[in-house]
């Protein structure tokens, strides 16, 4: 039986997209409240019932979200044009080789926009 865990984390950053054509609104500096979604996956542990802590995922995550807070995303090298899509491969490399089993990552940058990653 699979099973997979999720877990949320926010953080506020701004952005400028420097791929967008001249004059589209998201080429200019601006800001959103980000929400994270971390998911692992695989068979929980028969003697302990679990199959991550969350504190473990949490532990991985929160320093990279240190660095990203209430930041310019731009100035973090690998983000120089961060849009969603690049934010959460970013996110995959810092995450995989520290949380064994990482299966999905989503980052909602407004509450009806987001971008899913998963592992194939």
């Amino acid at each position: 039986m699979l099973i997979t865990l999720r877990r949320k984390f926010d953080f506020e950053a701004a952005q400028h997209l420097p791929s967008f054509p001249e004059g589209h609104k998201c080429r200019q500096l601006h800001g959103h409240s980000f929400s994270l979604e971390i998911c692992v996956s695989g068979s929980a542990d028969p003697k302990s019932g679990l199959l991550y802590d969350h504190a473990k995922i949490a532990e991985a995550v929160r320093p990279i979200l240190e660095k990203l807070d209430h930041s310019c995303l731009n100035d973090i090298a690998g983000l120089e044009n961060p849009t969603l899509e690049i934010i959460c491969q970013w996110f995959w490399k810092k995450l995989t080789p520290l949380l064994p089993g990482l299966s999905e990552i989503t980052l909602h940058e407004t509450p009806r926009a987001s971008c899913t990653l998963r592992a194939s």
